[in-house]
């Protein structure tokens, strides 16, 4: 219940209001690495002495085409600032169709294919790689549509798998290629019964399924959770599939365990952190709320102790 009412206010634009009238940096700085590329970059840089990173620059769900062109450009001079800077080999990037104009009226699917090739393109420019982030079950079909037309000039294209979707571990057997990088997560929208598991349990029973079949493929799996539960089952079945810690991924969130990450990628594990950062940070910072009873703890304190 929660959890639903906090994404219901995801999508209102007075809680919005409210929310960003208030501190940015007690609210949100926990989650979103500031709103320039300076800052994204400067701390993908103080990540990296350990870990992995791939920027998420915030924009999703535009309706305009000016702004889906200017998320194009901002995500190409991130790219640009990351082979100067030397980067280009620890961090990628992860994009979101929606944020192209995927949502558009007219020929909103070709912009956002089209868009997202330029983003490739780039990406290839510099030597790193692209993820497509999944957003709600609406999208996709359209979404791993453009992830198979994409891999036919970028085969490292990464895409993005919900386990909380019913469909999804048949979407795990046809990604588990050859060469495919395929990121396992539980997902973070409020989806139907008829579409998505609905109880947590079920959620991690569909995620250990599906992570059973990307470990025993021939991809890369980038396993996205923060459950110490669940981390220790990747380990376990990256052991019994025969991998090494360099053979697949430990995902999580900037600002999320922080210490853990720490710890694991001290012990060898190989880990990427996904760091958001930009001016549209509000659809994302509530559904890190929605996630977790803690975040909005730290949100409720944030609240009464601002000064």
């Amino acid at each position: 219940m929660l959890r639903s009412t906090l994404l219901a206010a995801a999508r209102s634009d007075a809680v919005r209001a409210a929310v960003e009238s208030g501190p940015f940096d007690a609210l949100v700085g926990r989650f979103v690495a500031g709103t320039t590329l300076d800052q994204a970059v400067a701390t993908a840089r103080r990540i990296t002495v350990d870990r992995l990173v791939t920027v998420d620059h915030l924009g999703e769900d535009t309706t305009d085409r000016d702004r889906a062109d200017a998320n194009v450009a901002a995500y190409r001079a991130l790219l640009h600032r990351l082979g100067d800077e030397g980067l280009a080999d620890r961090v990628e990037v992860s994009v979101k169709l929606s944020a192209f104009g995927q949502r558009l009226p007219r020929d909103g699917e070709k912009i956002a294919l089209e868009s997202a090739r330029q983003v490739c393109e780039a990406a290839a420019a510099v030597g790193t790689t692209v993820t497509v982030d999944m957003e709600d079950h609406t999208t996709t079909d359209a979404t791993l549509q453009a992830v198979r037309d994409l891999r036919v000039d970028f085969p490292w294209l990464g895409a993005v798998l919900q386990s909380q979707l019913r469909r999804t571990e048949g979407d795990c057997r046809d990604l588990a290629g050859p060469g495919s990088r395929v990121r396992l997560c539980k997902g973070a929208y409020d989806e139907p019964e008829s579409a998505a598991f609905r109880r947590t349990d079920e959620v991690d029973r569909s995620y250990v399924r599906c992570l059973k079949v990307l470990m025993a493929g021939d991809g890369l799996p980038m396993v996205a959770t923060h459950d110490p539960r669940l981390v220790a089952i990747t380990r376990h079945l990256a052991q019994r599939a025969g991998r090494s810690a360099r053979d697949y991924e430990l995902q999580m969130l900037y600002g999320v365990r922080p210490r853990a990450q720490a710890d694991l990628a001290a012990e060898g594990q190989q880990i990427r952190v996904y760091l958001p950062y930009g001016t549209e940070w509000f659809g994302y910072f509530m559904r890190r709320l929605a996630e977790r009873p803690a975040n909005l703890a730290f949100f409720a304190r944030s609240l009464v102790t601002r000064g």
